[in-house]
Order: C-alpha cells, then sequence, then structure tokens
C-alpha cells in the first residue's frame, strides 16, 4: 500500500491561510515547502522549508515542484501561466491553472456561473467613467463598482450612490478602464457562505452553512449555524454543490452568497481555497478546512464537516493609528473568558485593518458565543511597538 502520509506538499503563499495549512499537515507528519516572497511570512516558521520569491517566478516554482509531491495555493493571485507552465511538465498543481485563471478575474467568473445557470446578481462589463453612467442609467444608484482582478479583503470594490461618487470611485479603484466592472446593488438580507471540499476520487463534503457580517467590505464575523430556513439552507448546498462542479478541483472551495429580501439566494463571489469564513471550523467542526484541504490534495479520505457546537468566530485587526511591530494587548483577559480561542497569524507588522489574528468561540447557543464574543474583541487589541 502507498504510503501517502510521506508525500511532500508544496504551498504557493504564506499568508494565515498557508500557516493554518502547514499547521494541520505537521499534526499528520506531513513535509510542508513554502513560496512566498516575504522571508518573514506568517506561515514560513512553520514549514519544514521555505523558498523566497515572487509568485511569478518560473524558476523558484519549478524548483519547489520538483521539491514536492503536490502544489497547492493558499489564494489565487498566482500567475496562471506560470502554474500552466509547471503543469506541462507534469507536475499536479491544486486548483488547476485552467480553473484558477476563470476565478481570479470576478467578471469572468460572474460570466461563468450565469453561462451554467447559476443564480447570480445583474452585471456588466463597462470601461471608463462614461460606461459606469451608461450602466446606472439601467441599474439606478446605488451600484457596485468592482475591479475584477486582484481585489481582496474591501479593497476592490466601491460603491456609487450619486454622480459625484462615479469619479472618486473610478480612481480609488485605480483608473483602470480595461479592469473595472459593475454590479447592481442587492439589498440582502444576510451573506452566508458554503464551504465545499473535494477529494481526489470525486467525493465532495459540504461544511454548516455559515452566516457573515462584514464592515468596510472586511468580514468582520461568523457564525454557525446561520439563521436561514431549512429551504433556503438546502437550497444554498445545491447551489454550492453545483459550483463546486463547475469552478472546483481538490481541495476547499468557498461560495459566498447573497440572500435577498424575496429569500432567493445569490452567489457573490467563489475562492478556491480554505477561506475566512471557514476559520470557524477550527474549534467549531470535527474536521477544519485546513485539514480537509491537506487531506484532499494528498488523497487522504475527507474527514466529517459535523458542527461540534454553535461557534462564532471574530476577526482581529489591526487598530487605527498604530503601525509597525505588532504588540496582542487583552490576551490573558480575553482567554478567562471560557469557550474562547485565540488566533495570532505572527505577521512582522500591523497596519490599520489589516488581518492579524481571530478568536473563536464556542458555546451551547449562538446567543451565548456572541455574548462572550462581544466581551472578548473588546478586550483584544493589536497595537504596535
Amino acid at each position: 500500500m502507498h504510503d501517502i502520509i510521506s508525500k511532500k506538499v508544496g504551498i504557493i503563499g504564506g499568508g494565515q491561510l498557508g500557516k493554518m495549512l502547514v499547521s494541520e499537515a505537521a499534526k499528520m507528519g506531513i513535509y510542508t515547502i513554502v513560496l512566498d516572497p516575504d522571508k518573514d511570512s506568517a506561515a514560513a516558521c512553520l514549514a519544514n522549508k521555505k523558498i523566497i520569491a515572487s509568485f511569478d517566478n518560473r524558476a523558484a516554482l519549478l524548483k519547489l515542484a520538483k521539491e514536492v509531491d503536490v502544489l497547492t495555493c493558499e489564494f489565487e493571485h498566482i500567475s496562471t501561466e506560470a502554474l500552466k507552465y509547471l503543469e506541462s511538465k507534469g507536475f499536479t498543481v491544486y486548483p488547476p491553472a485552467e480553473k484558477l485563471e476563470i476565478v481570479q478575474n470576478k467578471f469572468n467568473q460572474k460570466v461563468e456561473l450565469k453561462k451554467h445557470g447559476i443564480p447570480v446578481g445583474d452585471f456588466l462589463k463597462v470601461h471608463g467613467i462614461e460606461g459606469i453612467k451608461d450602466a446606472i442609467k439601467i441599474f439606478n444608484y446605488p451600484i457596485m463598482l468592482k475591479t475584477s482582478i486582484g481585489a481582496y479583503d474591501g479593497k476592490g470594490n466601491s460603491i456609487i450612490r450619486c454622480e459625484e461618487d462615479i469619479e472618486k470611485a473610478f480612481m480609488e479603484l485605480g483608473g483602470n478602464a480595461d479592469s473595472i466592472y459593475v454590479e447592481k446593488f442587492i439589498p440582502f438580507v444576510k451573506e452566508i457562505s458554503v464551504l465545499c471540499c473535494g477529494g481526489i476520487n470525486d467525493e465532495v463534503v459540504v461544511y454548516p452553512i455559515a452566516e457573515n457580517i462584514h464592515k468596510d467590505s472586511i468580514l468582520y464575523e461568523t457564525s454557525v449555524p446561520a439563521m436561514i430556513s431549512d429551504a433556503q439552507r438546502n437550497n444554498a448546498i445545491e447551489i454550492a454543490r453545483k459550483v463546486y462542479r463547475i469552478l472546483g478541483s481538490v481541495g476547499m472551495l468557498c461560495v459566498e452568497m447573497f440572500l435577498t429580501r424575496s429569500g432567493d439566494l445569490l452567489v457573490n463571489e467563489v475562492a478556491p481555497r480554505p477561506h475566512n469564513s471557514g476559520h470557524y471550523t477550527i474549534e467549531g467542526c470535527i474536521t477544519s478546512q485546513f485539514e480537509n484541504h491537506i487531506r484532499a490534495v494528498i488523497g487522504l479520505p475527507l474527514g466529517k464537516t459535523n458542527l461540534i457546537m454553535p461557534t462564532v468566530m471574530r476577526n482581529i485587526l489591526g487598530e487605527d493609528g498604530f503601525k509597525g511591530t505588532p504588540v496582542t494587548m487583552g490576551a490573558y483577559e480575553a482567554l478567562a473568558i471560557g469557550g474562547v480561542r485565540l488566533h495570532i497569524y505572527g505577521k512582522k507588522e500591523t497596519k490599520p485593518k489589516r488581518k492579524m489574528g481571530h478568536i473563536t468561540i464556542t458555546a451551547s447557543t449562538l446567543d451565548k458565543a456572541r455574548e462572550k464574543a462581544d466581551k472578548a474583541h473588546k478586550i483584544i487589541k493589536i497595537i504596535s511597538k
């Protein structure tokens, strides 16, 4: 019998998602190498080896590929041309470049989903300020202006509520007429996410649906189980499974959706990797999203995704007015609250609104978990020396 535990995994990207992937791999004795341009990346301190190079450095990626059995990505903004080159040499990459190429361009992602009958909001490709004005005539105010490439953590989105916002929003997103598109504003009731994980034998498992709250377009809180009806839950799972068949490969895929006032579900975005809204799975589920991703890419059976207890996750961001070497304040007091678990990512620099860690709270009910989350979240602060 082939010993798949002896497989070596290369992770492209050394941020917090990479760190949590490495942590789960280490528990199973799996050797990991991380490639990242930052020598002090969050994952670097845990990986067996690190390669310091840019994500489009073909020579470095080839070196990584030659030293491992399988490659995976902790985020989607990686040169697909470089990944195609690796695939042409016979190396295994999850997700494959073909899928990643569709997902990393948000406009193309929407086109692909719509083509396959997945419910999405109305959207249009526009070119420059005049194109935005033409879209407003169709959709009316407000509308969402978005960049199709490279957006994350609230960057790349801007809401236009009146004519005075148009040029400002356009310039905020870089002023590049070729990379923008607009979406009709959706007055949603809830935002949810459905996490799926697929194995190499076409097995797909689905996690309990999460309910998300964003502030300034950055995820603030995830709570599980989501407070939705059984019919909405079943519909969300069915949609997520369809999306996985279209855009998934092997490993994690997150499908973010809006629940509208009429009770419809519309897919907002898709991410082919572990996701911030899935951090709750570390303490909240039998098998975390990170463990299942590692299991998937090396060919192990996928673990059960059952929710252990109601769970709330809150992101910890860098405090306004602080930039530099991070200092975590309030850890002792926060951890004295029963059920609170603290994750600090180990980034070498804090700055306002940067994700520096998260807390997870499990309790017998969501109300109790959120009450403890409120207390702990007020105490924990990331400042600088």
